[in-house]
């Protein structure tokens, strides 16, 4: 890799870790970052670009540190695994981020992260937004690695994200929605079933056109009304990777909720951003500029910086071009 993209990684590094800098660019150095440390086979950057994300862990914003743990979970990289457990481990650190960080152990799959995730997810004094994280992120491991998880015929998804969980496999008959709609919303069931009819859900609504995408979210957006925080959060995290207009009432609901959790409300926040170019949506998160929560002024700021990208019509959100690996 050339001197030029150790430099590049090293400003954007600088850049992220830097407490100074608007909070917006760091996302956006962040989001460049990821696009290295993602990649596969690993180039000669991806360890320093993933070495550069875990040290903006000592950052006083609780969104972006989140956003760090993400962003490690989707890398496929074993080395992010230390730095995730650490974040986990830490009952100093916000919950928002170490729920992030034990969904991005379940993420990267690595069996040798199940003795800390079971170990919180047992604990009876642990935080229930870590325990169910925990809870979900021990089914996905168990999953990916059983015989009957690699057996299973999964429905191809517009979205490379690594999720929580896969959808629930392909059956004979065409997939129901006020079925999966049923399991979605069935308290009894575990989280990580639950979770899978959520992204089979989800990939019945995009692309948007489908003839099933509406009443899918129509269905998700029930799933706001969860018990569980954690589950009305990933609801919105969904609804921000389909970017469809059917979301919009739902989502400026649990914004506008000043009842709802910090982590869900966040959620909507950055959602209702992905959804920038549709009318009205920025007057909706310029109300929340001055709201009572940090992490939700916070995610008014990011979700605008998206809005306006989502505009402008770029291709990618980031602070620099893609990180040249010739």
């Amino acid at each position: 890799m050339s001197g030029a993209s150790d430099d590049t990684v090293a400003a954007l590094r600088k850049v992220l870790t830097s407490e100074t800098e608007p909070l917006a660019r760091r996302f956006r150095a962040l989001f460049s970052l990821k696009h290295v440390a993602c990649m596969n086979p690993p180039v000669d950057q991806t360890l320093p670009a993933i070495e550069a994300i875990a040290a903006a862990f000592t950052s006083s914003s609780e969104l972006l540190k989140h956003e760090l743990a993400y962003c490690l979970g989707q890398s496929r990289n074993e080395s992010a695994v230390p730095h995730l457990v650490h974040v986990l481990e830490d009952r100093k650190e916000d919950a928002m981020c170490r729920h992030e960080a034990a969904e991005a152990l379940g993420a990267l799959g690595y069996p040798g992260s199940l003795q800390i995730l079971k170990t919180l997810r047992d604990d009876q004094n642990e935080l229930e937004v870590v325990r169910e994280t925990c809870d979900i992120a021990v089914d996905r491991i168990l999953w990916e690695t059983s015989k009957d998880g690699q057996q299973e015929k999964l429905k191809p998804s517009d979205f490379a994200s690594i999720d929580p969980a896969p959808p629930l496999p392909l059956t004979v008959k065409e997939p129901s929605i006020p079925e999966l709609e049923t399991t979605l919303l069935d308290t009894k069931l575990p989280l990580f079933q639950r979770y899978r009819a959520m992204f089979a859900l989800r990939d019945l609504a995009s692309p948007p056109g489908l003839p099933t995408a509406v009443p899918a979210i129509h269905a998700l957006s029930k799933g706001l009304k969860d018990p569980s925080a954690l589950f009305r959060h990933e609801i919105a995290f969904v609804f921000g990777q389909l970017c469809h207009p059917a979301s919009i009432p739902s989502l400026t609901a649990t914004l506008s909720d000043l009842n709802e959790m910090g982590m869900v409300r966040h959620e909507a926040a950055e959602a209702l951003g992905s959804l920038g170019d549709e009318e009205g949506v920025e007057e909706i998160l310029k109300k929340f500029l001055d709201d009572p929560e940090q992490v939700v002024r916070d995610s008014i700021i990011v979700a605008l910086d998206m809005a306006e990208y989502e505009k402008n019509g770029d291709k990618e959100y980031a602070l620099l071009p893609a990180v040249s690996v010739a």
